[in-house]
């Protein structure tokens, strides 16, 4: 039987958890908002429209920040089309997804969301069709306090308080030629230098985020990085990065190495922001935002996006999941937490319907796929600092990555209640990991307090709405702890989250 050990030092972290990395996203395609978050009428509709179905699994899932409105959608948008008066809103083409827009979902209803969801929104600005003029304008629209036309405008909507979004993402994907005006580096670096600038003098608390490429496969992928950073490093905080998993080749084995991709994506676009910043002989570190990011292949054609005669909310990219999808899920929210000095934000994309966690019949019933479980454990205990960890393990050799360790783990410490969760994953797909875990200087008074494991000997099973618990959590009665060793027998084919606890101690 193969057998890992883990080790951790509390005097060893790698760096503090930003829980924004624990972020989804809602976009203006197919059924995400209309029938998805946002559907009057529906049974468990609230006053607003909002699918109290939809709102409750959303505060189980736990995501903290929700970016919006795009996405693709993004670079044909106009924020002013999506407040005021519904009724005098008007009804677009959308050229992203071929669809109509009614607008009838706008800034306002999405803030109002995230209230209710208690979660903070991160908004996005049209750098397609538009740019500098219009970015500060629906900044101040939102984040003035009064006594300007577009904060007087937002108070006349019925807002008298700013909505004080503190984080923006400045375009979308704009190296992509499936996007509305795409750029080159030059145009884009240029375009978001002066986005950023105009931003910050309307409001100098705000954090915002450059387009990185669109995937790690793009023929421009690091010099686009460079390019653009190299233009507006001084006036952003963040480069995005976005990847969707895919398992074309039906082989689970190789399909785990796209989480060992992630991760080298990860450090590589770390080094080209580091490259930049010794250009000026900077102190300044540009930040992650891995702000699009799931597994997304089997709907992927085009021919799903792409339905005839302009219709509103059409079912577009609804990819069911299964145990294998929530085992890649699981594994980069590991890989997310291991980068967590340089990855501070991360948004799960999406987070209805389309390619989401959460499935809904319009008018009818919503679910939690596969994908949920391992999200909303990491959510739920990912919590404080994220320790520096050493790892034996049996590995494998794949074709998508050289050396696949069985064992993939992160350990994420909260002095302040005394907690430590191990997250693991044992890939081997046949036979159980024996690990060992030594939690050394975390205090020997630990005890168990939960042990959740996602297993499933049927990896093609997923959950559908006939059957909504075909994949769960369940308690792994196979883990001990004495002292500050712990000992856990991981099934074949599993994610879990281990929870410990001792006294509370100093950070």
């Amino acid at each position: 039987m193969p057998e890992a050990r883990l080790i951790v030092d509390r005097d060893f972290v790698l760096s503090d958890l930003d829980r924004r990395i624990f972020g989804a996203f809602v976009e203006h395609m197919g059924r995400c908002v209309y029938g998805g978050i946002y559907e009057p009428g529906h049974p468990t509709a609230d006053e607003q429209g909002f699918r109290g179905d939809v709102l409750a699994l959303t505060r189980e899932l736990g995501p903290t920040i929700i970016r919006y409105p795009g996405g693709n959608f993004l670079s044909g948008y106009n924020w002013e089309d999506g407040v005021g008066p519904r009724a005098q809103r008007p009804v677009r083409r959308d050229l992203a997804w071929f669809s109509t827009e009614t607008n009838q979902f706008g800034t306002n209803e999405f803030i109002d969301w995230c209230r209710k969801a208690d979660i903070e929104p991160m908004l996005g600005v049209n750098m397609g069709t538009r740019g500098a003029d219009a970015a500060r304008r629906y900044l101040e629209y939102c984040n003035h306090v009064g006594g300007s036309e577009l904060s007087d405008l937002r108070i006349a909507h019925g807002y008298k308080q700013p909505h004080d979004v503190k984080f923006w993402c400045i375009g979308n994907e704009m190296d992509g030629p499936w996007q509305i005006c795409h750029k080159t580096a030059a145009e884009y670096g240029r375009a978001a230098q002066e986005a950023a600038k105009v931003m910050r003098w309307t409001d100098p608390t705000i954090q915002l985020a450059a387009c990185g490429s669109s995937h790690r496969n793009m023929a421009s992928y690091g010099a686009w990085e460079y390019d653009v950073l190299d233009a507006c490093f001084d006036q952003v905080d963040l480069i995005s990065l976005h990847t969707y998993f895919r398992n074309d080749a039906d082989d689970m084995a190789e399909y785990f190495g796209v989480v060992e991709l992630m991760d080298a994506f990860i450090k590589e676009v770390v080094s080209i922001c580091d490259a930049v910043a010794a250009k000026r002989r900077s102190y300044k570190r540009i930040m992650l935002s891995f702000d699009e990011w799931n597994v997304w292949y089997r709907t992927h054609q085009i021919e799903h996006m792409r339905k005839p005669g302009w219709p509103v909310a059409p079912k577009l990219i609804e990819e069911v999941y299964n145990m294998e999808d929530a085992l890649i899920v699981g594994g980069a929210l590991i890989a997310l937490m291991n980068n967590a000095d340089r990855v501070k934000s991360a948004c799960l994309a999406q987070l209805v319907n389309v390619i989401g966690p959460i499935m809904t019949d319009t008018g009818g019933a919503a679910w939690r796929q596969t994908i949920f479980h391992p999200f909303a454990l990491a959510a739920r205990h990912g919590h404080g600092r994220v320790m520096q960890t050493r790892i034996t393990s049996p590995a494998y050799a794949a074709k998508a990555f050289p050396e696949i360790p069985y064992l993939y783990a992160s350990v994420v410490d909260n002095p302040a209640d005394g907690t430590t969760t191990i997250f693991a994953m044992n890939r081997h797909l046949s036979e159980p990991l024996d690990l060992t875990a030594e939690l050394r200087g975390l205090g020997s008074d630990r005890r168990i307090v939960a042990a959740h494991e996602l297993h499933s000997p049927k990896l093609k099973v997923a959950n559908t709405r006939e059957m909504p618990n075909a994949v769960v959590p369940r308690a792994n009665a196979d883990v001990a702890i004495s002292g500050e060793r712990l000992t856990v027998r991981l099934k074949p084919a599993s994610w879990n989250a281990i929870v410990t606890q001792g006294a509370a101690r100093p950070g």
